[in-house]
């Protein structure tokens, strides 16, 4: 009994967090999908990162914030009003998930785990040879409370997502990617001071004081 009072407890917290968010508010109110939104926004926005024209692949993007942002970022200024923009897209945006993802118009989607060979390979098609100005990626694997097994897992999709970013980047391209304080992350810094140019660790405003949550930003890939 102890244990599920304690649960439900626990819970009640979480859901009275959650409905006074001021985050999720505005979220509910300009339309976006998740919070999340807020984070990608205050990164490109000290950044200037993502523009009209290019081509951003999203991976993780369930359940389609970071997409929505874009994709308004992509719209002409009259037609971004609600939801995800509609209509005429000047740029182009690929996303991938693991999970269903409802549709946004403009968007390309593929299902699949992105630690396959054939999902990346599907990823590649559709990339079809176009070099990427952003990749963003808000991937974190299932956790299972074990530190140095989750630590690994969390290192994987990081360093398999630098390992994309290189091969298809723009010489002044961008990777935006999830991290979580703790074991293994002075290993991702040390990763992207490596690979790119740039290096930036952000804890946007949107993100929860209580998470380990936060985003390296890598710009100019060095093998360019």
């Amino acid at each position: 009994m102890k244990v599920k009072t304690k649960s439900k407890k626990v819970n009640k917290a979480w859901l009275n967090d959650h409905l006074t968010d001021p985050y999720v508010r505005m979220a509910k109110k300009d339309g976006f999908r998740a919070r999340a939104a807020y984070k990608l926004k205050e990164i490109d926005e000290s950044l200037n990162l993502i523009k009209p024209g290019q081509l951003v692949i999203d991976l993780g993007a369930v359940p389609g914030a970071w997409s929505q942002y874009v994709r308004r970022k992509f719209a002409p200024k009259d037609a971004g009003v609600g939801g995800a923009a509609v209509g005429e897209l000047n740029g182009a945006i690929i996303a991938l998930d693991i999970l269903e993802f409802d549709p946004i118009e403009g968007v390309q989607f593929i299902q699949g785990d992105f630690r396959e060979d054939a999902v990346l390979a599907q990823l590649d098609a559709m990339v079809g040879g176009r070099p990427v100005d952003v990749v963003v990626s808000d991937m974190a694997p299932n956790l299972s409370g074990i530190e140095s097994s989750d630590a690994a897992r969390i290192e994987h999709l990081v360093e398999l997502a630098v390992e994309f970013s290189m091969a298809h980047l723009k010489a002044e391209g961008a990777l935006v990617c999830k991290v979580f304080h703790g074991s293994g992350y002075s290993q991702l810094v040390e990763l992207f001071k490596k690979s790119f140019r740039v290096v930036k660790p952000i804890k946007p405003k949107a993100s929860r004081d209580k998470s380990s949550e936060t985003f390296l930003v890598g710009i100019g890939p060095k093998n360019r």
